[in-house]
């Protein structure tokens, strides 16, 4: 039984996967979720920090 669900599931996906437009939704909601947890995550945030610093060190 959960395998005809998740059968389902792909099948169903693989269908909305090949339009175009679905594709352009799902890759521009994937760039907002990933530019929100670069974000969030405090490692990468002190990365962006850093780098942010060091360059308006090289302005000045």
């Amino acid at each position: 039984m959960a395998f005809d669900a998740l059968l389902q599931a792909f099948v169903t996906m693989n269908g909305v996967a090949t339009n175009p437009f679905v594709l352009l939704v799902l890759a521009l909601v994937g760039a907002y979720l990933g530019s929100r947890v670069v974000e969030v995550i405090p490692f990468t945030r002190r990365i962006i920090e850093r780098r942010a610093a060091q360059a308006a060190a090289e302005r000045d």
